[in-house]
């Protein structure tokens, strides 16, 4: 098991403010696919959507201001065994849009 990192701090927010979902490209040495897959994992408001066994991981990381997306990405880079984290995607919406259900 992966030692504890601290997390940023991420909660609810008022209805007035932003929230920015980022999406993240990972590559871990395939020796450390499973410890990276684990220490991604425990991280707060950040999900793993894909990994392959030679170490890519497709991540996104949710937060109420770009520079949470920004420490939680450095945070990645840090990882014991991530070779490289990349920011392919970033947006943010007003946090009450985000609430709004989606019609089809």
């Amino acid at each position: 098991m992966p030692a504890a990192r601290p997390s940023i701090p991420i909660g609810l927010i008022p209805s007035t403010e932003e929230w920015h979902i980022a999406g993240i490209v990972v590559y871990a040495h395939p020796h450390s696919v499973a410890h990276v897959r684990a220490a991604v994992e425990a991280m707060t408001g950040v999900e793993i959507h894909a990994a392959s066994d030679n170490g890519k991981m497709v991540v996104t990381v949710e937060a109420p201001t770009s520079r949470a997306i920004a420490a939680q990405l450095t945070c990645l880079h840090q990882l014991e065994g991530v070779l490289s984290a990349t920011l392919v995607y970033q947006h943010n919406e007003d946090a009450e849009a985000m609430n709004e259900e989606i019609n089809e």
